[in-house]
């Protein structure tokens, strides 16, 4: 599922009127505005541009990353056995989600090609508390992909939680893989093996 964090930093790139709620910006036009700042900050970084992923996670982190509710990604992931776990397991688990996934996207985004992106006009009503933002992705030479982002409304505005790339969302893909591990080592086995793998990134992209 990296294509998922690959398409997020392209999800928009034609910008539309949407409103502003007392939440702050609606969905979609959070989508725009942080999928313009990222697409920014790549044509003009030409180290992110030429596979500084190390560069690329600090500006992650700093633009996007934020606009992600970590904590409800990674409960969704987990599925039932999320209640089976400790308060410092789940921190450990979200925290440990949160390095992987900044990771993946960051390395994704060192690939970034021009690509463009159409979004769907959303008519939300005021009272809902979640909305999905669908959005295309229109590569060079090849197929259309659709990217829809699921958020919902929390006290300091929406929050993405999930992806949905051609019809896969992202955490019930996730959910799978966690189950496996969950099922030979347990809630700490899965901590384990997350924390290891984003050491082993991470030391990759060092080198």
């Amino acid at each position: 599922m990296k294509s998922a964090f690959f398409t997020l930093c392209f999800s928009v790139l034609t910008l539309l009127p949407f409103g502003v709620s007392a939440n702050g910006p609606a969905p979609d036009q959070l989508i725009t505005k942080l999928c313009d700042e990222v697409v920014d900050i790549l044509r003009s970084n030409k180290p992110a541009r030429g596979g500084d992923t190390a560069g690329t996670v600090r500006l992650v982190q700093e633009a996007v990353l934020p606009h992600f509710n970590f904590r409800r990604m990674t409960m969704l992931a987990v599925g039932r056995d999320w209640r089976a776990a400790t308060p410092e397991q789940q921190k450990r688990l979200t925290d440990a989600f949160y390095g992987m996934l900044t990771r993946t996207y960051s390395n994704a985004l060192t690939q970034y090609r021009d690509q463009t992106v159409s979004v769907r006009p959303l008519r939300l009503d005021p009272a809902e508390k979640s909305a999905r933002v669908q959005t295309e992705i229109h590569q060079p030479g090849g197929q259309p992909v659709s990217v829809d982002y699921v958020l919902e409304l929390r006290p300091d505005g929406w929050k993405i939680f999930d992806i949905v790339v051609a019809g896969v969302s992202l955490v019930t893909n996730y959910r799978g893989t966690f189950a496996r591990e969950i099922s030979l080592g347990g809630i700490d086995g899965l901590i384990k093996s997350l924390e290891t793998k984003e050491r082993q990134f991470a030391q990759t992209t060092q080198s």
